[in-house]
């Protein structure tokens, strides 16, 4: 029986760049710190990756966990740092904020890029993405309290509410 999403995990080519992103500017909390060496049977097997070898850690932020891969074999191909979030695959992370304008404004002080200021979508609901510094999309969402996720009005065949 599936219980639920346990964590996400974003690889990256510079894990020492990347890591104090989530750790220090989003304040994630580093929950383990390892890897392992090359020729490790079970880790080749459930990567389906030959001689691989990587380093992992795992963050923690309330009941959400991320992890950050770095592998050192093989030799991980280019990312996208501009890649666009209607292309296939994991589109952008989520993060639940109180002021997203006062985080915005923090973020965007310390070098953070954004797509734009934030946004209000839907009543009760204001938001913006952002990257982090491997082209990753971070949203940024605000949601009122005792509000419902409502659909804004621009999606097609919307009644509003989920």
């Amino acid at each position: 029986m599936i219980r639920g999403l346990h964590h996400v995990a974003v690889a990256t080519r510079d894990l020492d760049r990347l890591l104090p992103f989530y750790r220090d500017l989003l304040h994630w909390e580093v929950v383990t710190d390892w890897g392992w060496p090359a020729g490790t049977t079970a880790a080749d097997r459930v990567t389906a990756l030959p001689d691989s070898a990587a380093r992992s850690v795992m963050l923690r932020k309330g009941n959400a966990y991320l992890e950050l891969f770095q592998y050192t074999a093989p030799e991980p191909g280019p990312g996208d740092p501009n890649r666009r979030v209607c292309d296939p695959g994991i589109t952008h992370l989520c993060l639940d904020v109180t002021e997203v304008d006062a985080e915005y404004d923090r973020l965007l002080a310390a070098g953070m890029v954004f797509h734009c200021p934030p946004q209000d979508v839907a009543p009760g609901v204001r938001t913006t993405y952002g990257r982090d510094p491997d082209g990753n999309v971070v949203e940024l969402q605000q949601v009122a309290v005792g509000e419902r996720i409502a659909l804004p009005d621009f999606v097609a065949g919307s009644s509003g509410e989920h």
